[in-house]
């Protein structure tokens, strides 16, 4: 998506975001790689929440997700809806 995101100029303002990354091995890159995304959420306008007590920048597996891992990104998907709901619900 974001290969294409300046054709998509304007219409992510406002919208809510969340980034996730998987890697092959620890120091694979995976917060490096969620901090891009977020940068290109942020250009765009879009808004991104940190996690205070969970994966801070978003969550990250490595190799296959486990049980910490779904853990993350249900929590991840729960704090975006309700951000989203506090923003325009």
């Amino acid at each position: 998506m974001f290969d294409d995101l300046v054709t998509m100029h304007g219409r992510l303002d406002h919208k809510v975001g969340g980034a996730f990354s998987s890697a092959a091995n620890i120091g694979g890159g995976n917060e490096t790689t969620i901090m891009g995304i977020i940068e290109a959420m942020l250009i765009s306008g879009m808004v991104v929440e940190g996690d205070p007590k969970g994966d801070h920048y978003g969550p990250v597996s490595i190799g296959a997700p486990d049980d910490r891992v779904k853990k993350q990104c249900t929590r991840r998907g729960n704090r975006i809806a309700e951000l989203t709901l506090k923003l325009f619900g």
